[in-house]
Formats: structure tokens, sequence, C-alpha cells
């Protein structure tokens, strides 16, 4: 458990800060991995264990299966981190979360120098660039048709102050969003006071991760997200 514990805070600290534990499935990955673990031990032991055994060989069984739990925790956690959410990506008309196990190695190649190692301290910002022609948007389009994530096309990131103003034009008022969906008045005004920002102010974009859509509030002045509020906009 403790060792658990430990793996928590690398998982939940480093690879998978809030949101991204909820957007992208890091809290049911890790779960899963350490119910493996926890389950496994036990019922490993219940198979070797036998009282009758020289305290030797009961040694040397308790430590094969805690090896393999060390093993399996191990190869838990290295699944885990090949799925961690790598960059936040601004898509034309919305944000999408990028992990690891989206981006192809040969695309990546072709980014931009600075861009082309992923993080691995948490997601960072990122914009798409504008298609340089109409041949290069229609085979993007085409690539993710065949299953190619767009956010994910590393060839296309920029950074995310050159899309200022597109993010600007696209992003809306929270206040339009809050009057098509009074349901959820209450629990978008109460984020929008935890930025210190007026509703009036602020702005949003939809933000689109592996299992959920919530809503990103962004500052009216560096359009960077400041809450994310588990809202679908649409």
């Amino acid at each position: 458990m403790i060792v658990a514990a430990l793996a928590a805070v690398l998982v939940f600290g480093l690879w998978y800060p809030y949101p991204y534990r909820e957007l992208s499935g890091g809290r049911s990955l890790f779960l899963l991995v350490v119910a493996v673990d926890v389950v496994m031990g036990p019922l490993i032991t219940l198979v070797v264990f036998n009282d009758k055994k020289p305290r030797r060989e009961l040694v040397v069984d308790l430590s094969i299966v805690g090896a393999l739990q060390l093993a399996a925790l191990c190869y838990g956690l290295w699944t885990v981190s090949v799925a961690r959410p790598v960059h936040l990506v601004f898509e034309y008309q919305r944000l999408s979360v990028v992990h690891a196990s989206d981006v192809d190695p040969e695309m990546l190649a072709k980014a931009e120098p600075a861009l082309q190692s992923l993080p691995w301290t948490g997601p960072t910002l990122l914009a798409l660039r504008p298609f340089r022609s109409s041949s290069e948007q229609m085979e993007a389009t085409l690539a993710a048709l065949s299953g190619a994530s767009l956010p994910a096309r590393a060839d296309l990131w920029q950074s995310y102050e050159a899309s200022r103003t597109e993010i600007l034009e696209t992003s809306q008022p929270l206040s339009e969003l809050i009057g098509r969906q009074p349901s959820f008045a209450g629990l978008l005004t109460d984020a929008a006071q935890a930025t210190g920002l007026s509703v009036d102010t602020l702005r949003y974009l939809p933000v689109h991760g592996r299992s959920a859509i919530w809503t990103a509030l962004l500052d009216p002045q560096t359009l960077r997200p400041l809450r994310f509020v588990p809202v679908d906009p649409y």
C-alpha cells in the first residue's frame, strides 16, 4: 500500500494532474493497476504458502511473490505513462487532449525542434497552425477519417500564443453558456468566482478528453485556461 501511495504521487502529481485524471481516464487506469497488483499478491501467497515448509523455502517463495508484484506494478506504471496526456491543443474550434500513445513517432520528427520531445510533467498548451494549402487540408481530413487524430499531428503544432486571434474568435462569453444551460449555472458561476474574474469577462471553449467533454474557462486577456468545469457545453 505504501508503494501504491508513492506511485499515486507520481501518476497524479506529474503525469495526470487535475483535470486530466478525469479527462484522460488516469484515475481508472491507476486503480486497475493497483487492484491487479494488490489482489495478485494475496492470491499467489494462498497458493504457495504452507506452514509445513521450511522457513527458508517460505522466505524464497514470498520473495518471488513480492518480485512478481513489483514487476506487475512497474509494467502497469509503464502502461499508464504511455497513455499519459502530453499536450492540450487548440484544434480550431475546441481544446483537445493529446496523449503520448496518440502521437506517431515519424510525425513527431516533423514537428518544430522544441516540440519533438513529449513532456513528462503534465500537458503543455499548443495549437494547430492553419493549413498551408487546400491539398494539405484534404490530406489531413482523409487521415483523420482513417483514425489519425488531427490534434496529434505533430507537423501541425505551433505555440498556443500564435493562434491567439483564432482562439479569441472561436471562444464564446461564459455568460452565453450559462444562459443556454441554466441547469449548470451554479456550477459555472462557482468556477468563475474561483478565478477571481466575473462571468461577464470570462470566455470558454469545449475540452475534449479521452473519456469526457468538459468546459475550459479562459482568461479574457491571455486566453489561457484558468479553470476546468465538468460541463458538456454542447
